[in-house]
């Protein structure tokens, strides 16, 4: 029984190669080329779509195959020649889209939407088929007028589907948006998303929630489209603080400015800025505009930036101003005054583990403990920057910073991790010499500071601090000089340096 249904199929097969001639051998061996030359470009990812010529290629044989279940008195020659042209016009049709609108269309042009190519080979799979229908002898005018029948009729049952279809295609030659950018489809500030995937019913956006919004083109299309990827790449955020009416407003404003350059994700160009936005009840509303790459994570360049706002407010002494309430005080607690000799012992506790101190007396250490400035830096916060000019030393409370120098714009070079008691910054106090490193909070960190007045008070009362400090900063830079292998660049001397602090001091 095989054999002879084999037999069978075979006469068929010749009897339709007669009827049709050289063509389907021809028509076979262009879809095998086609699909070889498809399959051999360079497709990347979208190689899959070369399964699309493969599938029809494959199921030619298919009407053959069919045939052994008709009847041997029905004659189906011209009907399996006909199915087998259509699987490989078909098939033809579908390796030259690959190969003329993806591969040669890329090359002088922009990738070709999915969409777009999804409209050409389901055109391509039409034309084939009404291509085989006229060769079959059907009547052209039959062929369009049952077309446009079937379209009306398909239309007016599919009315909201191809209306999300034709979106799509609008949405694709308008090019509004493209796939990864930032989008806002409504007038919701919740309803921001990266666009994933734009198909032929729907966009698929992912949100900051890392929650699918799959959101049809039909409703898109009428929507009001903001993107935060276009133009550019980068995109403003604003932040608004309140400060006191005391403050000048270009002093918080500097104070702002500097306070958010280096933070995560603040571009410095284009630069930020801070206006003066509005007068509240509580102080001055100023407007902190920055610009970010870093869209997707949005939330933390602005924490971030308002992290670092609190503390440089906070070390100039500037605090954000709560609602306006009338409090009368009658007195000052006697808790609140032992309070304060608590933190002075402290701090005396702390001054007395410097070196550079260790001859003050104890009414001096804390007549100096009383004038230090306490500071608290974010973590990623400068607080010196190599190259400026400074009067100022440090002692650290609590935290860790990191000491880097940078020659001729090369790398930074890490000297050293400083840790609770430790100090930096005595050259510039006792010379007013430019900064020599730079010193950057690594976590959340509290320092003493102690400027120039303070130190002026105690050099006048005891002469032989300048010695003393002249000594111990010869020490301080002959380590620095070996850290860095700096061995050509000469340390100053004791005497240089005693010179020195005593011109600037004008002792």
């Amino acid at each position: 029984m095989f054999f002879a249904t084999g037999d069978l199929m075979w006469n068929w097969l010749q009897s339709v190669i007669g009827i049709f001639g050289t063509d389907l051998p021809r028509e076979l061996l262009v879809a095998l080329a086609a699909i070889v030359v498809a399959f051999v470009l360079p497709l990347g990812k979208r190689r899959r779509l070369v399964q699309v010529p493969i599938i029809f290629l494959l199921l030619a044989p298919l009407p053959i195959a069919a045939a052994g279940l008709f009847p041997e008195s029905i004659d189906l020659n011209r009907f399996l020649g006909l199915g087998i042209h259509f699987f490989l016009i078909t098939s033809i049709v579908q390796s030259l889209l690959i190969i003329f609108c993806i591969s040669i269309w890329e090359q002088v042009s922009r990738p070709m939407p999915k969409i777009f190519f999804d409209v050409l080979r389901w055109s391509g799979t039409i034309l084939a088929l009404f291509v085989v229908l006229l060769e079959s002898g059907a009547d052209p005018a039959e062929l369009f007028t049952g077309s446009a029948v079937l379209t009306a009729v398909m239309g007016f049952a599919l009315k909201d589907t191809l209306g999300n279809v034709f979106a799509g295609l609008a949405i694709h030659a308008e090019q509004p948006f493209e796939l990864g950018d930032w989008i806002q489809y409504d007038t919701n500030q919740a309803h921001i998303g990266k666009v994933t995937e734009i198909n032929w019913r729907a966009t698929k956006v992912i949100t900051l929630d890392e929650a699918e919004v799959i959101i049809p083109n039909g409703q898109l299309a009428q929507a009001s489209i903001r993107n935060f990827t276009k133009p550019q790449r980068w995109s403003r955020r604003s932040l608004f603080v309140v400060a006191p009416y005391e403050e000048s407003p270009q002093r918080v404003q500097q104070i702002m400015l500097e306070a958010i350059r280096g933070s995560f994700g603040v571009l410095e160009h284009p630069a930020a800025s801070v206006v003066t936005n509005d007068f509240k009840e509580r102080g001055i509303e100023y407007w902190v505009r920055l610009f970010t790459t870093e869209f997707d994570k949005r939330d933390r360049v602005d924490g971030m930036a308002r992290d670092r706002i609190w503390y440089a407010l906070a070390r100039h002494g500037i605090k954000i101003p709560v609602a306006t309430q009338a409090i009368r005080l009658t007195h000052l607690p006697t808790e609140a005054a032992s309070s304060f000799d608590e933190i002075l012992k402290q701090r005396k506790e702390i001054l007395s583990e410097v070196d550079l101190l260790g001859m003050l007396s104890e009414d001096q250490m804390l007549q100096l403990a009383s004038d230090a400035v306490q500071e608290t830096f974010a973590s990623g916060e400068e607080i010196i920057r190599q190259g400026d000019l400074g009067s100022s030393m440090f002692i650290i409370e609590s935290g860790n910073v990191d000491v880097t120098v940078s020659d001729s714009g090369s790398a930074p070079t890490r000297l050293a991790i400083l840790s609770s008691k430790d100090v930096f910054g005595e050259m510039s106090l006792m010379t007013g010499a430019q900064r020599s490193a730079t010193v950057t909070a690594m976590v959340e960190t509290r320092i003493l500071r102690i400027d120039k007045p303070a130190m002026s008070k105690l050099l006048t009362v005891e002469p032989l601090l300048v010695k003393r400090a002249s000594e111990y900063l010869v020490g301080r830079q002959v380590a620095r000089f070996e850290i860095i292998s700096q061995i050509e660049k000469q340390a100053p001397s004791s005497i240089d340096l005693f010179e020195r602090i005593k011109k600037f001091f004008a002792i």
